[in-house]
């Protein structure tokens, strides 16, 4: 069981993601519908006190649209306590829309392939890397259920909470919105997991390089119709 409150470290960020899950909705259903997305755009807004985040207004949800919530919501407190500052400019440019893949800041996190990776490598936010070993709770987690990257890819975006073991078989244990049921978490065998891409946010205060950010990525943009390689994505993330 996650702890409700953390103590934040220098220059270690991941608790305040685990924090974020807390505060976060239980269930509400899993779609991927132009219903969801839409529910998930109206899941902020803005004022002069900067942004608002109603992650209840999201529902139903889906995986990326999840994570992406918790990751605006750990930005959030950060700026909350002091450790960051994001201007308003900056926050309207992190909202998600109804972007395609590979389209501004929601765009790159919510294409195909390593959208998450790829936004940290583009911004400097973190390292990127594949192995369990250096996982720690609180990761960001594209899986991957089959060999495939882009086109034909089944993945899953989650937020890591570590490894487990059930019966003699080592799991993955993971928060984000899973099918049936929507917001929660959800244990799977090591084994079903094909490939596994890790993201750590270490450098936050980078977000304001927004600006200097293409509006389109062309190697995430094209993720749904090409396949791409785990060479090629480690190339375009920086991953190790």
């Amino acid at each position: 069981m996650l702890c409700a409150t953390v103590t934040l470290r220098a220059n270690d960020f991941n608790a305040i993601v685990l924090e974020q899950i807390q505060s976060m909705p239980s269930g509400g259903g899993y779609a991927t519908t132009r219903a969801a997305h839409d529910a998930l755009v109206g899941s902020t807004s803005f004022s002069s006190d900067g942004i608002q985040i109603k992650a209840g207004n999201a529902h139903p949800s889906f995986c990326s649209g999840a994570t992406y919530l918790v990751f605006l919501k750990s930005l959030q407190a950060l700026q909350s306590r002091g450790a960051i500052h994001i201007d308003a400019i900056t926050w309207k440019k992190l909202a998600p829309s109804r972007m395609a893949d590979g389209i501004g800041i929601w765009g790159r996190w919510n294409a195909n392939g390593p959208g998450t990776a790829r936004l940290f490598h583009e911004l400097g936010l973190g390292r990127n890397f594949t192995s369990f070993e250096e996982a720690r709770p609180g990761d960001f987690l594209k899986i991957f259920w089959n060999e495939s990257v882009g086109k034909n890819e089944r993945g899953h975006s989650v937020i890591f909470l570590g490894l487990e073991n059930k019966d003699g078989v080592e799991h993955v244990r993971f928060w984000s919105s899973n099918k049936p049921n929507g917001y929660g978490e959800k244990s799977v065998p090591k084994s079903k997991v094909a490939r596994a891409l890790f993201s750590r946010l270490e450098l936050p205060a980078n977000l304001n390089q927004i600006a200097n950010l293409p509006a389109r990525d062309k190697y995430l943009a094209n993720m749904l119709s090409v396949d791409s390689s785990i060479e090629e994505v480690r190339r375009m993330t920086g991953a190790r």
